[in-house]
């Protein structure tokens, strides 16, 4: 489809320079600049569905790990910001579903870039097909940076995510206590998005 570049923000044309970039070159920059531009937006959306910061940071992550790798099939006939937000919202709804958690209304107040509102795709399987791929997924990309960690993040990132034990389960294992095996994996996901980022650590 040949595209009118100026039905789009001069950020979405700055976004389609970037994934092709990631695509095309492989280039880690790209992923990176990506993902601080829309990481903040993301997580507030998940936060206001879920209502607790540390499932957000998990979503969040997730979304992240699923647009990347399937970034090669991105069209251009709309914004990546629409694209990336109906795959947070979709797998953040595919969570409450299997948390069963009580939520309000499932519609966002999200944009796209021309001020359009996002249309969210609901599906009505009760069991998503995609749960497996998109664990796989997340653990790829935490496994990409976990070795970059410090020592004392490591063992609690592999916990959580390759194990995948509750953080009651990870403070018994540890032995430590469960406000201090929460505050450590909340700066455990920091240092692997500034990684991702490209940023340095501050350690």
């Amino acid at each position: 489809m040949e595209l009118n570049q100026r039905d789009f923000s001069k950020k979405a044309l700055q976004d389609f320079a970037l994934i092709d970039q990631a695509v095309n070159e492989q280039d880690q920059q790209a992923y990176a600049m990506l993902m601080k531009r829309y990481k903040k937006a993301v997580y507030f959306m998940v936060l206001k569905m879920i209502r607790d910061a540390d499932d957000a940071e998990d979503l969040t992550m997730e979304a992240f790990a699923k647009a990347f790798k399937n970034l090669h099939r991105f069209k251009k006939d709309y914004t990546f910001s629409t694209w990336l937000f109906r795959i947070a919202t979709n797998n953040t709804i595919d969570f409450i579903r299997k948390k069963k958690l009580k939520t309000m209304s499932l519609n966002t107040t999200m944009t796209d870039d021309g001020g359009n509102p996002v249309t969210i795709d609901v599906e009505d399987d009760d069991r998503n097909p995609q749960d497996e791929f998109i664990k796989a997924q997340r653990i790829e990309m935490v496994r990409i940076f976990v070795d970059k960690l410090p020592a004392k993040y490591r063992k609690l990132v592999k916990l959580r995510y390759f194990d995948e034990l509750s953080y009651e389960e990870i403070a018994k294992e540890l032995e430590k206590p469960l406000g201090t095996v929460k505050a450590q994996l909340h700066r455990s996901r920091e240092l692997l998005f500034e990684i991702a980022e490209g940023k340095k650590k501050h350690i």
